[in-house]
């Protein structure tokens, strides 16, 4: 599936209806979805075939997008029953069946049950304002001990320092990659743990104000 076929897809996708302040629930944009998981299948091949996780999946438009590049299994982690609510009829819309669901607390999840269970994690994380200060972070670490192969997952560009410094905790190696096909910024970043190799990614986006507390139009 090109690049293009796979955005107008996802912007057939159904978003939540009523955004909760406290989950921190900001709707990925079919455009960034859709770049993010093109790049993790051609220029890494990490969901073709492979057994995929979707961490705080929201309505499914990861989980979606991954399974229409043909993921073996795409399995989508929430604790919110009404957006897994919309994930399930989003998908049952697109008649894909390569996807189940979770609902569960990121937090206090046991990580020994899903130790290493997956090839990729994909996330667009709480962003750990607010209430859930930290949260992202929460997030990163559990995906890390979830994925055999790799973790990608969007972060604010105002906490990139903070990611760095617990990269370099975590013993990871971050470089730059420019999307060639479009117009965004692709962190890479390597960890070596237990001789297997983990990479997780940043893409650069602009998330518009979508709650009246908020004072800047958007934000990156």
């Amino acid at each position: 599936m090109k690049l293009k076929e796979l955005e107008c897809c996802l912007q057939q996708v159904d978003v939540f209806e009523k955004p909760k302040i406290l989950l921190e629930q900001y709707p990925t944009s079919p455009h960034i979805a859709a770049c993010m998981l093109y790049t993790i299948q051609s220029t890494f091949d990490d969901i073709e075939s492979k057994l995929v996780a979707d961490l705080g999946c929201g309505c499914g438009v990861l989980s979606i997008g991954a399974a229409m590049l043909d993921a073996g299994l795409c399995v989508g982690f929430d604790i919110d029953n009404d957006a897994l609510e919309i994930f399930r009829r989003n998908a049952e819309e697109f008649e894909i069946s390569n996807l189940d669901l979770v609902q569960c607390d990121m937090c206090s999840l046991d990580s020994d049950a899903y130790k290493k269970k997956f090839d990729t994690v994909i996330m667009n994380p709480p962003f750990g304002t607010k209430h859930n200060q930290g949260m992202d972070m929460k997030f990163l670490r559990t995906a890390l001990t979830m994925a055999k192969t790799a973790v990608y997952s969007l972060h604010k560009t105002s906490t990139r320092e903070h990611i760095q410094k617990k990269a370099n905790d975590w013993g990871v190696k971050m470089e730059l990659i420019a999307g060639k096909n479009y117009r965004v910024n692709l962190s890479r970043q390597l960890k070596h743990l237990n001789t297997d190799y983990t990479f997780f990614a940043e893409l650069r986006y602009d998330l518009p104000a979508s709650y009246k507390f908020h004072k800047k139009k958007s934000v990156s």
